[in-house]
């Protein structure tokens, strides 16, 4: 119910009737909708109000990427929500691409116009390109919005139809979503992988969105990859053309630091030490935890968990470190047994190369008490161990 689903039902909602139930349903309560349905339809015809909510609940998802100031402002469809970049994510790519002097990109599957909206903000003119008409006018709707029509062009076409040599840069980001989910081959992409890095090899420069899953060996040799995080949550990888070929880098948003790969061996597996660090998740999906275990004077506490280990405390941005107190075989009456003692009502359990869930741990264990602490399921040396500690202070 309440979903926006042809053109006409979506101009509806730019007229100044539209627009005036818009902004009255800007903070409505989804439990309450069929009531607010109700009482709209009394004044408004049936459509409209089914729109309008629609776009109300679609705008409410979207506070998350775009924040409560655009999101309230802009258009969005169902699939708008889930595949547009979050707008920290966006800013940071646009930056990177007007610092090498891009001025004008086309975004080609610009889908509402997330990114589209991002690069304008950094002064680069944009041809957004999707092939789904609703979509288009969302773009368009949303670059009017913004006070951003001088800085894009919203056109409805096949990307593959595009003549992208007018431009400074490319940018694709193609649908990872099908009528069954989310598709895991690239070449199922639409547009294919293969075809948007041959249109990103006959651009000066480009970048490719694409899942922070992809397989290193899947990556072009003339290409940059790029894992971002924002928040301590990987978002995306990028592939960058026109930049360093064969670098690896991962950046952390919002800090905005950003490690690239020397090509180190794999740290050597030590004795678990005063610490231990966390890499974020950008980094291990990078495979860049031996450039992190270096700065530490670190190494692994198994051949293949990502968890360092080291005597010091060191600050990084990369990782986040705890202090461990205790280490135990994995056994669950020990580790209730020591928790009760220290009084832990408050338990973080995180793990790495366990079977165990969190939640099932926290239910067995019952933790009560008015302390703290974490507790790490893991292996050490290929032994399944129980790791307690407390964040690093």
């Amino acid at each position: 119910m309440g979903r926006v689903t042809d053109l006409a039902s979506f101009a509806a909602l730019l007229t100044p009737e539209g627009q005036t139930l818009l902004a009255s349903l800007r903070d409505h309560d989804p439990a309450q909708e069929l009531a607010v349905v109700s009482r709209l339809r009394r004044d408004h015809p049936a459509e409209l109000v089914t729109a309008a909510v629609g776009q109300a609940r679609l705008r409410q998802r979207a506070v998350a990427k775009f924040g409560a100031e655009d999101a309230y402002r802009m258009y969005f469809t169902p699939h708008g929500v889930e595949q547009s970049t979050r707008a920290s994510v966006g800013t940071y790519r646009a930056r990177r691409l007007a610092d090498l002097g891009v001025r004008s990109v086309a975004d080609l599957c610009g889908g509402i116009g997330g990114d589209a909206i991002a690069f304008a903000r950094a002064g680069i003119s944009v041809l957004a390109v999707d092939r789904d008409p609703l979509t288009a006018e969302a773009a368009r709707a949303n670059a009017d919005a913004l006070g951003l029509v001088g800085l894009i062009e919203v056109r409805c076409a096949d990307v593959t139809e595009i003549d992208t040599a007018p431009y400074d840069a490319v940018f694709v980001d193609p649908a990872r979503r099908g009528g069954r989910g989310r598709i895991f081959d690239p070449e199922a992409y639409s547009p294919p992988l293969s075809w948007a890095i041959e249109a990103a090899r006959r651009a000066p420069h480009a970048a490719l969105k694409i899942a922070p899953g992809v397989p290193h060996e899947a990556v072009p040799e003339d290409a940059e990859a790029e894992w971002i995080s924002d928040g301590g949550d990987v978002k995306e990888a990028v592939l960058w053309f026109g930049t360093r070929p064969g670098a690896v880098r991962a950046t952390l948003l919002p800090s905005g630091a950003s490690l690239t790969g020397r090509g180190l061996p794999d740290p050597a597996v030590r004795p678990v030490g005063r610490y231990l660090y966390e890499p974020d998740g950008a980094v291990i999906r990078a495979h860049l935890v031996a450039e992190v275990a270096e700065g530490l004077d670190g190494g692994l506490i198994d051949e293949t968990i990502a968890y360092v280990t080291a005597d010091a405390l060191i600050p990084t941005p990369y990782a986040t470190a705890y202090e461990i107190t205790d280490r135990l075989p994995f056994n669950l009456k020990r580790l209730k047994a020591l928790l009760r003692e220290r009084e832990v009502g408050t338990l973080t359990v995180k793990k790495r190369g366990s079977a165990v869930e969190p939640e099932e741990l926290r239910r067995r264990i019952k933790p009560k008490g008015p302390h703290s602490a974490t507790v790490f399921l893991t292996r050490v040396a290929g032994a399944p161990t129980m790791l307690v500690g407390h964040p690093a202070r």
